[in-house]
C-alpha cells in the first residue's frame, strides 16, 4: 500500500513539474523555484518521474530511517519500474550526476526538499508503515516479489487513474473527508466490478469421484490408470510442484490435466488457471472444454475468462461470451450505505455464478489477468522475454495453475525461453502441469532439472529409465522428492500397426488407395508441405472423383480453415457421418494435433518419429467396424527419393520443413524394423522408439552411420545457433533475494504481444506476412469474399468510411498467412509494397480496429490475382495456389 501511495513522488521534481506553466509559476510563487522547461533542454528526459521518484524514495530512506543504497533500491525499483521498465544502472548513474533536475539549487532546494519528504512521510503515515520501516532495513525481498509489487502497483495506478471510475467532478469528493474519499472508493470499486480468484477447495473423494463430478463421462466409463495416478501424485506432492504427464493420444491427458489442477490449486491458493497450446486452432479447441469444466466446479462466485490469442474475437464461445458482457466501466451512483457495496472480489451479477469475459480486463496488456485463461504457448513464453510491462505477465502467471499442453512441440529456440519462464515459475511457486504423448527423456530431464532449480545426482537417478517406461507420471518441486508413477495404459487401447515402405511416385499412391479402399473406407494422406497435398489431391481427385477427395492445411482463410475443421470433426470423428464410398482426406501438419478423427488408413511423409507416431494416433482410433482390407491398421510411409538406395533420402520439402536431415534419418532407423515387417504395436512402442530417435545410441544399419553423423553434426550446430539467439531477449535468471531489479530488463524487445512481430520473438520463424482476403468485382465494387455462407459472402465495403462492425469482423475471419514464396528475405519487402497498395485509408483509425493497419489481399471474380511476380488462385476446395505466371489459375 505504501509503494503504491509513493510511486509517483518523482512528480514532485522540477523536470516533471516545469511542462504546465500555468501551474509551474504558482510554484516558482511559493518557492519552489525551476528553471522552464526549454531551458533544461535535452537533460530532462533524463528524469521521468519513475526514475526520479526512486532515487528520492532511496534518499528518504536513508535518511530517514538508515537504510543502504541497495537495501532501498529493492522497494524503491518499484516506484521505478511502475511504467514498464524498471531503470538500469546507466540510467540511474546520468540521473545523479544532474541534481538540479530532482530540485533547483540554491534557496529553494531545501524547500523542494522540504515538500519531497513532507509527502513521503505523509504516505507512510496513511500507510501506517511509519514506525515499521526502520525494522525493515533487514528485509530481503527475493527478486518475483520486487515484481509482483511493481505489477500491483502498475494495476493500481490505472484503476486509479480512470476518469471513468474516479471522476474529476467535485461533487464525487462530497462529503469532504474521509467520509467522502470511502464513499468515493466504494462507487469505484463497485463500477469496476472485478470477479474474485478462483478459490478451490480440496477434492474430498476418490479421483473416480471427482471425475464423474467434473467431466460428462459416458455411461459405465472408468477413470483410466493415468488419470487416477496424476491426482494421487498431485495429491502426495509436499507443495506447489511441477507434474508431467506422458500418455498415449487419446488417454483424457486434458481432464487429467483440469483434476490436478483443482488439487494443486486447492493446496497452493492459485486463483486461477492458465492452459497453453501450440496453436491458435489447438487453443480454440481446448476454450469450449475449459468452460465446461468450469460450469462444473462448485460454485464460488463469479469467474473471469479469456481466450487470449490474437483471433480470439473470432471464436464463436469467446464472442458470444463478449457481447454477452458489454458494459461501461465508470463509478456508480451510491443510493445505499457504503456498507452494502460488494467487497473485494464479490462482484454483483444478475447471474452470480456466472463465467464472465470482463470489460476491463478485455483492455491490451490486462487479459491474462482474468483468473481462467486459455492462449498459445506464446502467453507462456512472452513471460521470458525482455519486454516493457513484463511485470504484468508475471503478476498473471504467479497466481494460476499452468497447463502447457503438447510439451514436446516446441523447438530449441522456444524451449530455451520455456526452461527459464519455469525457472521464474518455481521462484513465485507456481503449479505447473505438462502433458505429452511423445517426449523425449533428455528433454524430461531437462523441464525437471529446469523447475526444480538444478540437475542434481537424485534427480538424474530417479529419472534414469527404461526405455519402455510410459505411461508416465513424473514431479519434481525445488528441495523436495522427485515422484514417479508408471500406470497401466488403458484397458482395451492397444492397436497394432503395419508399417510399409511406399514410393514417393503419386502414380503408386493412387494404385495403392485404389486397392486398399476397393470396398470402401476412409484414408488419410498426411503431406510436410502444402504443395505436396495439393499435386496429392489433383491426382487423387483425377481417379476418385472430386468429392471423395478433401483438403486441409495451413493456407486456407480462417473461416474456411474454421469450417473445414468442423466438417473433419462430424465427417470422421466419435460417432461421425462417414461418407459411404471411399474418401480420402489430403492433410498437412495440421491433423497433427486437436482433432479427435479417425481412418481406417494411414499413408505418411516421412517425419521425425514423434510426430509420425502423432499421426498414426489418428488410425483406428475409434471403435468402429471396418472395411474387411482395412480391419488391420496400416501406415504407409512415403516421402523417400528412392528407398531401393543404400542411403535412402528424404525429399527435399521435409528436409526444409525440419531443418535438415537429423530427425527424419534417425526416424527412419528407428522405424526399420517395423518397416521390415515387425508390427508396431500403440502404445507400447511409443516411448521406446522416441526415445531411441532422441538420444545419443547408434541407430539404423552401419553403412548409414557417416550419414547420421555428419546430419547430428549439423544438428547440433543448429541447436546452439538456436540458443544463442534465444539469449539475446532472454530473461535472465533468478537473482539472489535483495538484489534489486535494476536493468531487470535492458536490452529488451519493446512492446510484446501476440501479433506477428510479437510471436517472431519467441518462435524462431522468418517473418510472415498475414493478408485479409478481400474481393473487387467486374463493376468496381470491393466485397466480402462470395464463397461464405451464413450471409457473410458479397458484403459491400464501402471505401470512403469503415465498413459496419459487423461486415469488418467478416473481412478480419478471411484473414490468410502467405506462403514463403511470397515472403522470403529477397522478396518480402516487394510484396508488402505492391499490397499496400490496396491499404483503404478510412479504415485507417480507431474506430475500425478490425481492418486499420492490415494488409489486404484483393482478389478478382475468378478469385485470382497477381503478387509480385506470380500468380494466385484461390479455391474452397484447394485453398491457396502461387505459381507461375498463366499457370495457377488453370489447376482447379
Amino acid at each position: 500500500v505504501y509503494l503504491a501511495c509513493v510511486h509517483d513522488i518523482g512528480k514532485a521534481t522540477p523536470a516533471f513539474a516545469c511542462q504546465v506553466d500555468g501551474l509551474a509559476d504558482r510554484m516558482r510563487a511559493a518557492g519552489l523555484d525551476m528553471p522552464y522547461q526549454k531551458q533544461f533542454g535535452l537533460d530532462r528526459r533524463m528524469a521521468p518521474h519513475g526514475l526520479a521518484g526512486q532515487l528520492l524514495l532511496q534518499e528518504w530512506l536513508g535518511e530517514r530511517f538508515g537504510w543502504s543504497e541497495r537495501v532501498s533500491g529493492q522497494f524503491a525499483v518499484v516506484a521505478g519500474g511502475h511504467h514498464g521498465t524498471p531503470p538500469d544502472h546507466q540510467q540511474i548513474h546520468d540521473l545523479g550526476l544532474r541534481p538540479r533536475l530532482l530540485r533547483t539549487g540554491g534557496e529553494s532546494e531545501d524547500v523542494w526538499r522540504g515538500v519531497q519528504y513532507e509527502l513521503m512521510d505523509a504516505c507512510a503515515l496513511r500507510a501506517g508503515v511509519d514506525e515499521r520501516l526502520s525494522e525493515w532495513r533487514s528485509v530481503r525481498l527475493p527478486q518475483p516479489v520486487q515484481v509482483v509489487l511493481t505489477a500491483i502497483v502498475i494495476v493500481s495506478d490505472w484503476i486509479a487513474s480512470s476518469s471513468e471510475l474516479f471522476p474529476y467532478d467535485p461533487a464525487s469528493w462530497s462529503p469532504q473527508g474521509a467520509e467522502g474519499e470511502e464513499h468515493r472508493l466504494a462507487a469505484a470499486w463497485s463500477g469496476l466490478d472485478l470477479p474474485g480468484p478462483w478459490r478451490a477447495k480440496q477434492p474430498a473423494g476418490s479421483a473416480a469421484e471427482l471425475f464423474h463430478e467434473r467431466f460428462q463421462l459416458p455411461q459405465g466409463a472408468a477413470i483410466r490408470p493415468v488419470q487416477e495416478d496424476a491426482v494421487r501424485v498431485a495429491r502426495e506432492l509436499p507443495g506447489p510442484g511441477l507434474l508431467i504427464v506422458e500418455a498415449p493420444m487419446g488417454e483424457g491427458k486434458t481432464e487429467a490435466a483440469f483434476a490436478v489442477a483443482e488439487v494443486m490449486a486447492a493446496r497452493s491458493g492459485a486463483g486461477g488457471c492458465l492452459v497453453a497450446l501450440p496453436t491458435r486452432a489447438t487453443g480454440d479447441a481446448m476454450f469450449p472444454r475449459l468452460i465446461s469444466w468450469l460450469h462444473r466446479l462448485p460454485s464460488d462466485g463469479p469467474r473471469s475468462v479469456v481466450l487470449a490469442h490474437a483471433k480470439a474475437a473470432l471464436n464463436e464461445v469467446w464472442a458470444g461470451m463478449t457481447k454477452a458482457d458489454r458494459r461501461t466501466i465508470a463509478a456508480v451512483d451510491l443510493d445505499g450505505s457504503v456498507e452494502d457495496v460488494s467487497p473485494v472480489g464479490g462482484a454483483r451479477r444478475v447471474n452470480p455464478a456466472s463465467l464472465h469475459a470482463h470489460q476491463w480486463l478485455r483492455g491490451r496488456k490486462k487479459g491474462l489477468l482474468s483468473s481462467f485463461a486459455v492462449g498459445t504457448i506464446d502467453q507462456v513464453l512472452f513471460a521470458g522475454l525482455k519486454s516493457r510491462h513484463l511485470a504484468l505477465r508475471h503478476l498473471a502467471v504467479a497466481g494460476k495453475v499452468v497447463i502447457i499442453d503438447e510439451v514436446h512441440a516446441y523447438d530449441a529456440y522456444m524451449n530455451a525461453y520455456l526452461d527459464r519462464v519455469l525457472e521464474w515459475l518455481a521462484a513465485y511457486r507456481v503449479p505447473v502441469v505438462m502433458l505429452s504423448a511423445t517426449l523425449p527423456a533428455l528433454r524430461r530431464r531437462e523441464l525437471a532439472a529446469a523447475y526444480a532449480g538444478e540437475t542434481t545426482p537424485e534427480l538424474a537417478a530417479a529419472l534414469e529409465l527404461p526405455d519402455g517406461t510410459y505411461p508416465l507420471i513424473t514431479a519434481v518441486s525445488p528441495g523436495g522428492p522427485i515422484l514417479t508413477a508408471r500406470p497401466a495404459a488403458a484397458s482395451g487401447r492397444h492397436t497394432e500397426v503395419t508399417v510399409e515402405r511406399l514410393d514417393d511416385e503419386l502414380t503408386t499412391l493412387v494404385t495403392r488407395l485404389d486397392e486398399g479402399l476397393r470396398d470402401g473406407g476412409c484414408a488419410l494422406v498426411v503431406r510436410n508441405t502444402v504443395d505436396r497435398v495439393l499435386g496429392a489431391a489433383q491426382h487423387l481427385r483425377a481417379h476418385f472423383g472430386a468429392d471423395a477427395v478433401t483438403v486441409a492445411h495451413s493456407r486456407f482463410i480462417a473461416a474456411d480453415r474454421a469450417r473445414k475443421d468442423t466438417e473433419l470433426r462430424e465427417r470422421f470423428g466419435p460417432g461421425g457421418d462417414r461418407p459411404a464410398g471411399p474418401h480420402i482426406v489430403v492433410a498437412s501438419q495440421v491433423v497433427e494435433q486437436s482433432l479427435d478423427i479417425d481412418f481406417d488408413l494411414l499413408v505418411t511423409d516421412l517425419a521425425p518419429v514423434d510426430l509420425v507416431l502423432q499421426r498414426m494416433g489418428r488410425l483406428h482410433r475409434h471403435p468402429r467396424t471396418r472395411p474387411p482390407r482395412l480391419a488391420q491398421a496400416r501406415c504407409l510411409i512415403t516421402g523417400v527419393e528412392d528407398w531401393a538406395a543404400d542411403q535412402p533420402v528424404p525429399v527435399r520439402g521435409s528436409l526444409a520443413v525440419y531443418q535438415g536431415p537429423h530427425t527424419l534419418l534417425r526416424a527412419l532407423a528407428v522405424l526399420g524394423p517395423h518397416l521390415d515387417g515387425v508390427p508396431l504395436v500403440l502404445p507400447d512402442h511409443i516411448s521406446p522408439l522416441v526415445q531411441a530417435a532422441y538420444d545419443e545410441r547408434p541407430v539404423g544399419p552401419s553403412h548409414w552411420a557417416p550419414a547420421l553423423a555428419d546430419a547430428r553434426k549439423s544438428h547440433l550446430a543448429r541447436l546452439a545457433e538456436k540458443r544463442e539467439r534465444a539469449d539475446v531477449f532472454r530473461l535472465g535468471p533468478v537473482r539472489r533475494a535483495g538484489r534489486p531489479l535494476f536493468g531487470w530488463l535492458d536490452g529488451n524487445a519493446g512492446d510484446a504481444d501476440d501479433s506477428r512481430s510479437g510471436r517472431a520473438q519467441v518462435r524462431d520463424s522468418e517473418e510472415s506476412l498475414e493478408v485479409l482476403v478481400v474481393q473487387r468485382r467486374t463493376d468496381g465494387r470491393l466485397t466480402t469474399v462470395s464463397w461464405l455462407d451464413g450471409g457473410r459472402g458479397g458484403l459491400d465495403l464501402p471505401e470512403h468510411a469503415p465498413p459496419p462492425p459487423r461486415t469488418a469482423e467478416i473481412v478480419a475471419a478471411c484473414a490468410l498467412t502467405l506462403p514463403r514464396t511470397l515472403t522470403h528475405p529477397g522478396v518480402i519487402d516487394r510484396t508488402i509494397a505492391e499490397l499496400e497498395r490496396f491499404v483503404v485509408p478510412a479504415w485507417q483509425v480507431k474506430e475500425c480496429p478490425w481492418l486499420a493497419g492490415e494488409l489486404l489481399l484483393v482478389l478478382n471474380e475468378g478469385h485470382q490475382t497477381c503478387l509480385s511476380g506470380w500468380d494466385i488462385h484461390y479455391s474452397v476446395d484447394d485453398g491457396l495456389r502461387v505459381g507461375p505466371v498463366g499457370v495457377v489459375g488453370q489447376k482447379k
